[in-house]
Protein backbone atom coordinates (compact mmCIF):
# COMPACT_ATOMS: atom_id res chain seq x y z
CA UNK A 1 0.00 0.00 0.00
CA UNK A 2 1.38 3.33 -1.22
CA UNK A 3 1.98 5.94 1.62
CA UNK A 4 0.78 9.60 1.65
CA UNK A 5 3.11 12.14 1.57
CA UNK A 6 2.17 13.32 5.39
CA UNK A 7 2.88 9.82 6.55
CA UNK A 8 6.70 9.98 4.88
CA UNK A 9 7.18 13.43 6.14
CA UNK A 10 6.36 12.06 9.80
CA UNK A 11 8.41 8.71 9.49
CA UNK A 12 11.31 11.10 8.26
CA UNK A 13 10.82 13.36 10.95
CA UNK A 14 10.87 10.40 13.54
CA UNK A 15 13.91 9.16 11.88
CA UNK A 16 15.52 12.20 11.73
CA UNK A 17 14.99 12.71 15.54
CA UNK A 18 16.44 8.86 15.74
CA UNK A 19 19.83 9.91 14.25
CA UNK A 20 20.23 13.18 16.00
CA UNK A 21 20.74 14.87 13.32
CA UNK A 22 19.68 18.55 12.93
CA UNK A 23 18.39 20.06 9.68
CA UNK A 24 18.87 23.35 8.32
CA UNK A 25 15.54 25.52 9.89
CA UNK A 26 16.51 23.77 13.05
CA UNK A 27 19.65 25.34 13.08
CA UNK A 28 18.73 29.08 11.99
CA UNK A 29 16.10 28.54 14.98
CA UNK A 30 18.71 27.78 17.16
CA UNK A 31 20.84 30.54 15.69
CA UNK A 32 17.88 33.32 15.62
CA UNK A 33 17.09 32.17 19.58
CA UNK A 34 21.20 32.73 20.40
CA UNK A 35 21.02 36.03 18.90
CA UNK A 36 18.22 37.21 20.72
CA UNK A 37 19.24 36.38 23.40
CA UNK A 38 22.95 37.93 22.80
CA UNK A 39 21.23 40.94 22.51
CA UNK A 40 18.75 40.88 25.28
CA UNK A 41 21.76 40.52 27.81
CA UNK A 42 23.32 43.34 25.71
CA UNK A 43 20.02 46.03 26.57
CA UNK A 44 20.22 44.47 29.84
CA UNK A 45 23.50 45.44 30.52
CA UNK A 46 22.82 48.63 28.82
CA UNK A 47 19.69 49.64 31.02
CA UNK A 48 22.02 49.10 34.30
CA UNK A 49 24.99 51.43 33.17
CA UNK A 50 22.12 54.41 32.78
CA UNK A 51 20.30 53.41 35.91
CA UNK A 52 24.09 53.54 37.28
CA UNK A 53 24.95 56.58 35.99
CA UNK A 54 21.32 58.25 37.01
CA UNK A 55 22.29 57.82 40.34
CA UNK A 56 23.98 60.37 42.08
CA UNK A 57 24.98 59.95 45.90
CA UNK A 58 27.08 62.40 48.22
CA UNK A 59 28.26 59.32 49.90
CA UNK A 60 31.81 58.04 49.06
CA UNK A 61 31.65 54.90 49.80
CA UNK A 62 28.53 54.79 47.64
CA UNK A 63 30.06 56.61 44.76
CA UNK A 64 33.15 54.22 44.96
CA UNK A 65 30.88 50.75 44.63
CA UNK A 66 29.07 53.00 41.97
CA UNK A 67 32.00 53.61 39.76
CA UNK A 68 32.73 49.77 40.78
CA UNK A 69 29.61 48.47 38.98
CA UNK A 70 30.14 51.01 36.10
CA UNK A 71 33.69 49.83 35.19
CA UNK A 72 32.64 45.69 35.62
CA UNK A 73 29.68 46.22 33.14
CA UNK A 74 31.33 48.47 30.84
CA UNK A 75 33.78 45.17 30.80
CA UNK A 76 30.76 42.94 29.81
CA UNK A 77 29.86 45.75 27.60
CA UNK A 78 33.01 45.74 25.53
CA UNK A 79 33.00 41.72 25.22
CA UNK A 80 29.67 41.80 23.98
CA UNK A 81 31.16 44.22 20.81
Amino acid sequence: MARGWESKSVEDQVAEKDTGTVSIDEAARRTRLANAQHERDRQALELQRERILDERTSNPNRRAALAAALSHIEEKLKAFS
